[in-house]
């Protein structure tokens, strides 16, 4: 008969180890899930830019110079990056994500080039005393924008992106009279329609 230092001796499963893999993978999987979840772009925070840009349209197509037809337009895009900045801050933080990491870190980062190249030629076209084109110089460059920060987002973004472009085409070819018209239908209607779908179909 073997003698009782000759039976097997059983081995504690790894239950520590086990439990902390489980912890990692869950968290893992919650992670990926908030990032796929957070689109970047918030949905009421768009709409509420385009309603104020309704109100900025109305007031620059009453202005008599230019100088305060830039400044209503100016004050409306100081507004609408405080509105962009709390509107993305809060869905970050409804989805469990760093602001500045992971989606939206890269939306910002693709949508600033245009921007700051459209602010630039906003400076060349004023020195040569061309003020017709700039509001189809903005529509389009804030397309640009859109669609390149799009791409780290949902894809309605860029569909979006691509009617600024086309709006800000049509307003080149125009009369310069109608630039207030394109600049309401795009930073306020476009902001407005694709704002709603996003906040409906994305969460906010």
């Amino acid at each position: 008969m073997p003698k009782a230092d000759d039976q097997p001796v059983e081995r504690a499963t790894p239950t520590l180890l086990s439990s902390h893999a489980l912890e990692n993978l869950h968290f893992i999987r919650r992670t990926m899930e908030n990032a796929g979840s957070f689109t970047a772009v918030p949905g009421w925070g768009g709409a509420a830019i385009g309603a104020t840009a309704l109100l900025a349209a109305l007031a620059a197509s009453r202005c008599e110079s230019v100088f305060s037809w830039l400044a209503s337009w100016g004050l409306e895009a100081l507004l609408a990056i405080i509105i962009l900045v709390l509107a993305m801050s809060y869905k970050a933080r409804a989805a469990g994500l760093p602001l500045f990491g992971g989606p939206g870190r890269r939306f910002l980062m693709s949508l600033a080039p245009p921007l700051v190249a459209g602010a630039l030629l906003t400076l060349v076209l004023l020195r040569a005393g061309l003020f017709a084109p700039i509001p189809g110089v903005w529509l389009l460059l804030y397309g640009a924008a859109v669609i390149t920060g799009g791409m780290h987002s949902v894809a309605s973004v860029p569909v979006m992106g691509a009617l600024f472009m086309l709006l800000g085409a049509a307003a080149l070819a125009c009369p310069p009279s109608w630039g207030d018209a394109f600049m309401a239908l795009g930073f306020g209607g476009l902001h407005i329609a694709f704002g709603l779908y996003i906040a409906r179909r994305h969460g906010g």
